[in-house]
């Protein structure tokens, strides 16, 4: 049949909005660029009221927005349900929902995909509910796969920022900490690689896991990256620094606090442990120069990692 825009229009808005069941293409039997055309006039029409009034849509929206996006194929389409659901899932109101329709299996089913646009969509998505712990406990499924992603993807590219947010969020208690073990290796080295953004996103992880004194031991056993000890620089990136502060300040007090750690026995010399810890005291010379800087989150990292160290050096 050919396909007229009005009777395009009308078969969309009856489906999507009043019956609230699949818009396929071949039903319209029109062209992919007809059919993407009205889908993105429908996800603009709704989505431009999200910002201003999240708590006005109903679990039905959600769940059309959620089988049109499950249930589609042409790529621009996709990118922008998507998006729309980033402006959703950015209100808490709509997390709860968003799990119950089953719609973390759904997004989380585009981090496979081959668009880099659509799997950093799925990943901003998936890191908004992240904020809910009972989301978490399915987000954490796709944890190696995230992590797979962010150390193959390309270098400071969406995906892999959008990629670090999410781990982010998901490290920000110990429960996960085990599922990104392997990758510690991989992240260490984007301190090396990575830009000032990426270094920041990569340290914001590290700094939640080296808090976890089960991290300690492996954390201090993986290969320092070659530019490490440059980061102790007051020169650097602030955010950076302090960063990088309170990872060896985490480090120093749960080693302080582990007696039994023999370390120095059997870990290479390029490791965290030897580039840090295996003289304390050119540690805490290089430290002192930072009680200087004029900021004070600085002075009270380094004063940190100063008192942490003292424990090492008796």
């Amino acid at each position: 049949m050919v396909c007229n825009g009005y009777v395009v229009h009308n078969l969309f808005c009856n489906i999507c909005v009043n019956d609230h069941v699949f818009l396929y293409r071949r039903i319209l039997d029109c062209s992919a660029d007809v059919y993407t055309e009205y889908v993105s006039s429908f996800l603009e029409s709704r989505s431009e009221a999200i910002p201003k009034s999240a708590s006005n849509l109903e679990r039905h929206d959600l769940e059309t927005l959620l089988q049109i996006l499950s249930s589609n194929s042409e790529a621009s389409a996709q990118e922008q349900i998507l998006i729309t659901f980033c402006n959703i899932s950015a209100f808490s109101i709509n997390h709860d929902i968003i799990r119950n329709l089953d719609g973390i299996r759904i997004i989380g089913g585009f981090l496979s995909h081959a668009d880099p646009k659509i799997k950093a969509g799925a990943l901003n998505v998936l890191n908004n509910l992240s904020l809910n712990l009972p989301n978490q406990e399915q987000i954490q499924a796709f944890i190696n796969e995230v992590l797979k992603d962010i150390t193959e993807c390309s270098l400071n590219s969406e995906v892999q920022l959008a990629g670090l947010r999410l781990v982010i969020n998901m490290s920000v208690t110990n429960k996960y900490h085990e599922k990104m073990e392997d990758y510690i290796p991989n992240l260490l080295n984007l301190l090396d690689e990575g830009n000032d953004t990426t270094k920041i996103h990569t340290l914001k992880l590290l700094v939640n896991m080296s808090a976890n004194p089960l991290m300690t031991r492996p954390l201090l056993a993986s290969k320092a990256p070659p530019l490490f000890p440059s980061l102790f620089d007051g020169n650097i990136n602030k955010d950076v620094l302090i960063r990088v502060l309170s990872f060896t300040a985490n480090l120093s007090e749960n080693l302080a606090k582990d007696q039994q750690y023999d370390g120095p026995r059997h870990l290479k010399e390029d490791s965290i442990y030897a580039v840090l810890f295996k003289d304390p005291a050119v540690l805490q010379r290089n430290l002192v120069l930072l009680l200087l800087f004029p900021d004070m989150e600085i002075k009270e990292e380094a004063y940190r990692c100063i008192r942490s160290t003292e424990t090492l050096l008796l």
